[in-house]
């Protein structure tokens, strides 16, 4: 389960999202010191992380779980859509299209 989003310059867009996040422009997200993105409302935080990879055209944000519990469908969804609503609603002139997979991809673990 994954987040794609199309791009010219996918590690530029990457670099933008981190820049909102870190000066506040998003709220709702964190980066760890990992690198990785996690939903940081209280009911959320911590259920599970995006990992950022930039390939060719596509940034691509790959979900993991938490080693302790299984990740729920709920957390998938809340995590999948809050991520590109963020992606939308900050960053919409920087990427052509975003969609979330519905089922694993190649780095995913949950």
């Amino acid at each position: 389960m994954a987040v794609r989003v199309l791009c010219n310059d996918p590690q530029k867009l990457l670099s933008q999202v981190k820049a909102a996040v870190a000066r506040g422009a998003v709220q709702t997200w964190s980066i760890d010191k990992d690198g990785d993105f996690t939903h940081s409302p209280t009911q959320w935080r911590y259920k599970a992380w995006f990992r950022p990879s930039v390939g060719p055209g596509v940034l691509v944000f790959n979900i993991l779980g938490p080693t302790t519990e299984k990740m729920s469908k709920e957390v998938y969804g809340v995590y999948h859509g809050r991520f590109i609503e963020m992606l939308l609603a900050h960053l919409d002139t920087k990427f052509e299209s975003a969609e979330a997979s519905a089922m694993p991809l190649d780095g995913d673990t949950f």
